[in-house]
């Protein structure tokens, strides 16, 4: 087996931060390249409504700006010792922006992390990481925050 490309989803969650250990074992062993990306929501793709652009517009640059220093700081301690290691945000609906550069760049594994979302926030958004395992091109590692104390 092979693992030459690692994408790492992340929202900047505990979960996330959890399974990026995991990403970051996985590359060292196989000496791979590590994706790090963060997708920002995109209300009108996602619910369909308009909304109008100019203040949308400016809101996004905003959530991009935002998100790029985010990831920049993201795991730095963590991934000092790697040195292949890209920074992405994109915008859109995010299982589907995941799955789509999944494709684009030969993914050979994705690793994430799972959040239990409940009631209103689960009907609304659903499960980014069921939908990514749903129609990945590739493997998908999920990672929980374990339930038990140490």
């Amino acid at each position: 087996m092979e693992i030459k490309k690692i994408l790492f989803p992340t929202d900047f969650s505990e979960g996330s931060s959890h399974a990026l250990q995991y990403a970051i074992d996985m590359a060292k062993r196989y000496g791979s390249k590590l994706y790090l990306i963060h997708v920002i929501y995109d209300i009108a793709k996602g619910s369909g409504w308009h909304v109008p652009h100019p203040p949308m517009d400016k809101m996004y640059k905003d959530l991009e700006e935002g998100a790029k220093k985010e990831l920049e700081g993201y795991g730095l301690d963590e991934l000092s010792g790697l040195k292949n290691v890209e920074r992405i945000v994109h915008k859109g609906i995010p299982y589907e922006e995941i799955v789509k550069f999944a494709n684009e760049n030969k993914i050979d594994i994705i690793v994430m992390g799972t959040l239990s979302r409940k009631g209103i926030e689960k009907v609304l958004f659903g499960s980014t990481a069921a939908q990514v395992v749903r129609y990945a091109p590739c493997p998908v590692l999920t990672v929980r925050i374990p339930t038990y104390k140490g």
